[in-house]
């Protein structure tokens, strides 16, 4: 039962009033109990008798009849453009109405949020066993120097000069570092590191070092899922893999969505750790990786684990308990 805000009784204690006046009680003291007028009381009153218990219940204010609401033909327009992803302000300039109208009419319909309307419907998956697939992915972090940079000072730092590498290549004196991350699909357990390069070499040491990560957790891992990068096609990684005992998946090309975990914790890394923080060096920003991520599988709540942190699923691998 949903009553408004400021409501003074409920359908019970409204019965409770009709009933007393109805047995001859004065409405003025039943008015000033409730804090209600006698005129309240009288339309209770006249209600109950017209349709008994029913008529108590609270009615909507909208009007009966609206001559001015927009015509059906053209709420469906709405509609059918909303579709095909065409915006409130898009939708009012293509049929002549107040952007206000339109956007009420949307919201009315329960289409005022664009979102993935009129596209692919997202295919969600979760594994059984813990793992069963570890995604990996690796991301591309512009190094720190002389400070906090543009994002927070205003003023941008990095002077852009270059130097030529032993390979005559001209590269930025600053550099990159490279984070690659492993995630189960099963628990949301985490690792990540922060390398010089995302060669095959790297890619591999890094993947025996996230399997050893797993395994302290009590994980066995299956099967491991990557992008189409050249340190994952590469034949190093291929011969590395069939050592460790693990089945190879590759996402499809241009389809991010295939390794939408990786992604999505990608995500949450930057905003948690390498861009909310203020860092005065690049390696205090490396320095402060464990401590988030052990912050991300011990504590953090995850909305897709029941509001749980990732550890609760390792620690209770037979669904015992939740």
């Amino acid at each position: 039962m949903r009553l408004h805000a400021n409501a003074a009784t409920c359908p019970n204690s409204r019965l409770k009033i009709v009933c007393r006046a109805l047995h001859g009680e004065a409405r003025e003291k039943i008015a000033a109990e409730y804090e209600i007028s006698t005129r309240t009381i009288a339309k209770w009153v006249a209600r109950y008798r017209v349709e008994g218990e029913a008529g108590l219940v609270d009615r909507s204010s909208a009007p009966g009849v609206c001559p001015r609401r927009t015509p059906d033909d053209r709420v469906q327009a709405i509609a059918a453009l909303r579709r095909l992803r065409f915006t409130g302000p898009e939708i009012a300039e293509l049929l002549d109405r107040p952007v206000s109208t339109v956007s009420g009419i949307l919201q009315r319909i329960g289409m005022g949020k664009l979102g993935r309307l009129g596209l692919e419907p997202a295919v969600r998956y979760e594994r059984a066993r813990p793992g069963e697939l570890i995604h990996i992915d690796v991301k591309k972090l512009g190094r720190i120097h002389g400070g906090a940079g543009k994002r927070i000072t205003g003023v941008k730092r990095n002077p852009g000069r270059t130097r030529v590498d032993a390979a005559g290549v001209e590269r930025k004196i600053i550099g990159w570092d490279y984070v690659h991350i492993a995630i189960d699909d099963a628990t949301r357990m985490a690792y990540a590191e922060v390398l010089a390069d995302e060669r095959a070499i790297t890619a591999v040491a890094f993947l025996g070092r996230a399997l050893a990560f797993f395994a302290r957790h009590g994980i066995t891992v299956e099967r491991v899922i990557t992008d189409n990068g050249s340190a994952y096609r590469s034949t190093v990684h291929a011969i590395a893999c069939r050592a460790l005992g693990l089945r190879h998946l590759r996402t499809r090309p241009y389809r991010p969505q295939t390794n939408g975990k990786a992604e999505r914790f990608i995500r949450t890394l930057l905003g948690g750790w390498a861009y909310g923080p203020i860092y005065g060096t690049n390696p205090e920003r490396v320095r402060a990786l464990d401590g988030w991520l052990w912050h991300y599988n011990h504590r953090r709540r995850h909305s897709a684990l029941g509001h749980q942190p990732p550890i609760t699923r390792v620690n209770n691998l037979l669904g015992t308990y939740s």
